[in-house]
């Protein structure tokens, strides 16, 4: 059976190639090395391995995020193991959610990457169905979540999205006053908009939901004074 490693950290690739080959598969190590790699890229040469399973890291480094590439891989017909360094469940539900087989912490034992091949070798199953089903559900909750959060920032004025952004960067609300010649009974006023549309509580709440989805605020002219501290 072919096995292909695609890993940007070459020592532990290495560690699991010679693990496999020892039982003997085939197994090929994505190079991740050229300076013009890009997602495409290691997609297309881990799909010219033939290989019937991938092991993949999420984190690749410079090339991207690694979980755009399950999808594609696992309508190949491939078998995606996600091998991750990190304990974050919801982005192991989000694997599993785009078609992995199962995910493996990196602080697991070498023997257990090798019962992931036999499993895959041999057709079955590589979790139990509950934990498979529990990791799915936290990341099904947690895509609704992120969709509700940026429905409501969606609802914000170009204004509200900007003292957004200023708050985020820890401007207080005197000097984005300042900054954009109203007073700061104004400013106060378009921070309680922006709790109410999004349904916080805080100025810390709002920041911490944009943060959470990844928001991006509106190009802007206004120059902000850099935070204290």
């Amino acid at each position: 059976m072919r096995i292909a490693v695609v890993d940007d950290h070459a020592v532990l690739a290495d560690a699991v190639a010679s693990a496999l080959e020892d039982e003997g598969y085939i197994v090929r190590l994505i190079s991740l090395s050229d300076v013009h790699a890009t997602l495409a890229s290691v997609l297309a040469s881990t799909l010219r391995s033939a290989a019937r399973m991938v092991l993949l890291e999420p984190s690749l480094g410079r090339v991207g995020n690694g979980l755009r590439l399950v999808r594609p891989l696992a309508a190949s017909g491939t078998s995606v193991v996600v091998l991750t360094g990190t304990g974050d469940r919801l982005e192991w539900g989000e694997a599993l959610l785009r078609g992995a087989k199962a995910v493996l912490p990196k602080t697991c034992q070498l023997a257990d990457v090798v019962a992931a091949a036999r499993a895959v070798r041999d057709e079955q199953p590589l979790m139990s169905a509950e934990e498979r089903r529990e990791l799915i559900d936290a990341a099904l909750r947690e895509r609704d979540e992120v969709r509700t959060i940026r429905a409501r920032l969606d609802r914000l004025t170009r204004r509200e999205a900007e003292v957004l952004a200023a708050l985020m960067q820890g401007v207080q609300v005197r000097d984005i006053a300042r900054s954009a010649y109203v007073s700061e009974v104004t400013v106060r006023t378009q921070v309680k908009r922006v709790l109410a549309k999004l349904q916080t509580t805080s100025q810390l709440a709002a920041v911490g939901a944009a943060y959470r989805v990844g928001w991006r605020p509106p190009d802007t002219d206004l120059a902000w004074p850099a935070a204290a501290g």
